[in-house]
């Protein structure tokens, strides 16, 4: 089991890559006070369990009933980042471009925490190392994004109010590209 557990949990942790979120995540919560991004951060880990959980039990049902490949879902959340994205760029002052009430949920919960890599690898280690290892290597995993992400406090101290609109901006940037390499592998998808 310990064995299983370890060999599912590293792909899933590689998927969740909540480092590379960080920025984002500080991003999106620039401005915000640490009770609300406190209350975003539960939140996303509440959505990205229930989802990855339900895909865990019915992903494969679902997307065979609807006629859903990875690859639509891939197109989808890649096109979700870059609307997302492209605000952040083009507005010129720092405001709230995404509802607080909805933040936590989308983008967060999905599709950067779970999103796209993390439900398809979550099939993947499935079939191969069993239900227990797969969930508790999610849940784990979402848990560990959530302790990074409660420590963004601490480098928005560090980077200063200029530092932080700067990453702000650079993030967006970045973000903008993960999105569009979201929708190349989902466009990938159908030609494999």
């Amino acid at each position: 089991m310990i064995k299983n557990f370890l060999l599912a949990f590293i792909p899933v942790f590689v998927a969740v890559d909540a480092i590379g979120v960080l920025p984002i995540f500080v991003s999106l919560t620039h401005g915000l006070k640490s009770k609300e991004r406190t209350k975003i951060i539960i939140e996303s880990m509440i959505t990205a369990i229930c989802l990855a959980v339900f895909f865990i039990f019915l992903g494969k049902a679902v997307f065979k009933f609807l006629g859903i490949t990875v690859g639509d879902f891939m197109i989808a959340g890649g096109i979700i980042l870059f609307c997302i994205a492209i605000i952040d760029i083009i507005n010129p002052e720092k405001k709230r471009h995404l509802p607080i009430k909805e933040l936590g949920a989308v983008p967060l919960g999905t599709p950067l925490i779970v999103g796209p890599a993390v439900l398809t690898t979550a099939l993947i280690i499935l079939e191969e190392y069993g239900l227990p290892a797969t969930l508790l290597s999610v849940v784990i995993n979402v848990l560990i994004a959530g302790f990074i992400f409660s420590l963004s406090g601490i480098l928005i101290k560090i980077f200063g109010e200029a530092g932080s609109k700067a990453l702000s901006k650079v993030t967006s940037l970045l973000l903008a590209a993960i999105a569009i390499m979201m929708v190349r592998k989902g466009v990938m998808q159908f030609f494999s």
